[in-house]
């Protein structure tokens, strides 16, 4: 808890007492109705909504009375805009001292005055709960005279009958405890200290109201890093640039979340989500003094990068601690039609299907300029997906293809390899000798490294492929051989990737050609039957 923001109420219509008129109340709070544009346009807006307004300094002024005493107020920038937030699940994180604890408390304030408001604010553990609770009984019975506070049910319970619980959620299996209960308001402290995300898809369940003045909302705030990291990557910080709204996806496909067919919304997405950026520099309180962000900056590197940068490309263990989104990722190009182009595959159907494609430079720089990342889909039809991906590229010099795509595992049909070259989709084996793996991934060290002559990287990926940049900084070492990169993650692109920089890539006309070229002992395709 880095702030100080201003919380005002103002009650529902019907309530029989103003809120500065309660019995034992010295110091009133003022209401104030400002809207943002996402206000306006959000379907859980209503003009009736008992709400705390947030006053900044640089857009609105908010009237004070000499009397009043200002207990909360917002830094103007990233912790207003949560706090203004009006999509359905809003991600407030990044740096250390950003203001994240007492947003995720001032949050639910605006609520309380309404009788039928539920809240559940959860941490991962009961001691890691402890601090929010001191910290609420520093604020809230300033903010609201008469609020009680049970040790025995952990709950805050309001003049007006509003409900805040502050509860944990250590196991998947404490989801059961929530089972039955409807809550207007979520909120996840410290995000990415939950393994998984069937927690916060299992809350969402108990996500409802029946008051139709008061709108339902899942907030959550984080560092960088812990067990959860890549879940929650993917889930608000890939599919969108920072600070700005977007329909809510699948993590697993991608895919936009929509009504079913049938339903009278048929198509539409079913929420938005928003990510909201917060630097130590936004909170000016912890900034003056300099002390704690001299111990930020004494912390190793990548701890620094997480906690002082926010920068979500790093991920404790991570085996390439040297991509850098500013250096390895370029906006997309027109590849010149004299450029070397060929493709790289790791087949599967039960996980992922995974293709990118390259062009080589004239200065030998590979450009990853396309992706192709597909789950649930059989051989023969993705050979399809990735010609017709490719129609206007022009000549594909070759394509790697994982090697184990050629056995036959006992039986006497067609391999998957087989099958796509008969589809026209002609690939080469990969090279998976003893070995290979290091090889490949030391060969993605060297290529993510600045070529000391051109002062480029040798490797470079274009903005358009968005799993490849979300998951090759995140991608773990293996603890047991830290040569290797560990492959229970998932790691399907990278070794697409591997495969394509260990095919001896050259912006030569005479590159190797598997037809006539016996390339240093590698399994060449048939000339005949092209396998």
């Amino acid at each position: 808890m880095d702030e100080n923001p201003l919380l005002t109420a103002t009650l529902p219509e019907g309530s029989k007492k103003p809120l500065s008129k309660r019995k034992g109340t010295k110091k009133n709070l003022r209401g104030s109705a400002g809207k943002t544009k996402q206000d306006t346009s959000s379907q859980n807006s209503t003009a009736s909504l008992p709400n705390i307004s947030i006053a900044s300094s640089e857009e609105t002024q908010l009237p004070i009375a000499d009397d009043r005493e200002v207990l909360f107020k917002p830094n103007a920038g990233p912790q207003t805009f949560f706090l203004a937030s009006s999509e359905r699940e809003v991600l407030y994180g990044g740096a250390a001292g950003g203001g994240k604890s007492y947003a995720m408390l001032a949050d639910p304030l605006r609520y309380m005055v309404h009788p039928q408001f539920s809240g559940l604010l959860l941490r991962h553990t009961t001691e890691e709960l402890r601090e929010l609770i001191w910290k609420s009984q520093e604020l809230y019975p300033k903010i609201y005279p008469g609020i009680k506070w049970s040790e025995r049910k952990m709950q805050w319970e309001a003049p007006s009958g509003a409900r805040l619980w502050m509860s944990y959620l250590d196991r998947d299996e404490d989801v059961l405890r929530y089972q039955g209960l409807a809550f207007s308001w979520i909120g996840f402290d410290e995000l990415t200290q939950w393994h998984t995300p069937f927690p916060w898809n299992y809350m969402r369940s108990r996500l409802r109201t029946a008051a139709a003045d008061l709108p339902i909302f899942m907030r959550a705030t984080t560092n960088p890093g812990g067990p959860g990291h890549a879940w929650v990557k993917k889930m608000f910080i890939d599919p969108s640039p920072a600070g700005k709204a977007f329909d809510a996806t699948d993590i697993e496909s991608g895919t936009t979340l929509v009504y079913p067919k049938g339903h009278s919304k048929e198509g539409q997405a079913l929420f938005k989500r928003r990510f909201i950026p917060a630097m130590l520099t936004d909170n000016p309180y912890l900034m003056q003094t300099g002390d704690y962000e001299t111990m930020l900056l004494s912390l190793p590197e990548h701890q620094r990068k997480q906690l002082l940068e926010g920068n979500w490309d790093i991920a404790e263990g991570a085996a390439f601690p040297e991509f850098n989104r500013q250096i390895h990722v370029v906006e997309p190009f027109h590849i010149p039609s004299n450029w070397t182009k060929f493709r790289a595959c790791d087949y599967g159907y039960g996980s992922y299907s995974a293709v990118v494609w390259f062009a080589v430079s004239p200065s030998e720089q590979l450009v990853v300029y396309r992706e192709l990342y597909v789950s649930k889909v059989l051989a023969k039809d993705l050979a399809h997906m990735v010609m017709r991906a490719e129609e206007n590229d022009g000549p594909m010099r070759y394509g790697v293809l994982d090697s184990s795509c050629w056995h036959k595992r006992g039986d006497t049909g067609p391999s998957l390899a087989e099958q796509m070259i008969g589809e026209g989709c002609r690939w080469r084996p990969s090279d998976r000798s003893a070995g290979s793996r290091v090889a490949g991934k030391n060969e993605l060290h060297r290529r993510l490294q600045l070529d000391p002559f051109t002062e480029q990287p040798r490797l470079v990926i274009t903005s358009n492929c968005v799993n490849t940049i979300a998951q090759l900084p995140i991608i773990p070492l293996d603890k047991r051989n830290p040569e290797d990169i560990d492959t229970k993650a998932e790691d399907h692109l990278y070794d697409a990737i591997r495969y394509g920089v260990m095919s001896r890539p050259r912006s030569s006309l005479f590159d190797y050609n598997p037809l006539h070229s016996a390339g240093a002992g590698m399994k060449t395709a048939d000339p005949v039957f092209g396998y």
